[in-house]
């Protein structure tokens, strides 16, 4: 998926994160995060630590939430639009760090992608080294925050869920839920999410 939402993104298109949408900024601060756990789990040896991450990372961060979240943006949004530009340039540092940081465990898997994205043979994901992440993407408040949105967005997926096993629902697009919150920190959270 990464590959297909990359495909026609240049660095003219990229966007520098203080300019991004809180969500893709979440994305970051999870970049960061991970770069520390992943640098210091190969520093120890310790592959099964950083496999286990990364799968946890790009089922539940990326799969289920934020490319199910901004896949309306890449399909829909003009290719001006600036919540698309930033969401791409997210999946750009996402696919680099992402296949980097698996090259040792998974080889060939990793050249594949790598030579796909680069459009060349001559270019080998193990000539390079882990991108450099910055530790100013790393942002605690935003990702409490998020963790309240999160919260809130799987009661709803949920129902959701249990909507489309009684069949009154195919698709997520056809409901209409309505939220009541009665946490005030949670509220808060919700005001306003960009």
């Amino acid at each position: 998926w990464m590959l297909g939402s990359l495909a026609h993104f240049t660095e003219v298109d990229r966007v520098a994160p203080e300019t991004m949408p809180e969500l893709e900024r979440l994305m970051l601060h999870r970049l960061a995060e991970l770069d520390d756990l992943v640098r210091k789990a190969y520093g120890e040896f310790d592959y099964k630590r950083i496999f286990s991450a990364l799968s946890n990372f790009m089922t539940t961060d990326l799969s289920s939430f934020y490319f199910d979240v901004r896949k309306d943006a890449l399909y829909c949004d003009p290719i001006s639009s600036p919540t698309r530009k930033a969401a791409l340039t997210v999946i750009d540092h996402l696919f680099r760090c992402t296949v980097t940081w698996l090259a040792p465990m998974l080889c060939f898997t990793a050249e594949e992608a790598w030579c796909e994205r680069t459009g060349s043979d001559d270019t080998s994901v193990h000539l390079e080294l882990f991108p450099d992440v910055p530790a100013a993407w790393r942002d605690d408040k935003l990702a409490e925050k998020w963790r309240k949105v999160r919260l809130v967005r799987g009661v709803v997926t949920g129902a959701l869920e249990i909507e489309r096993a009684q069949k009154r629902i195919g698709s997520s697009l056809e409901a209409h839920p309505i939220v009541h919150v009665a946490n005030p920190d949670l509220f808060a959270a919700l005001a306003v999410v960009s």
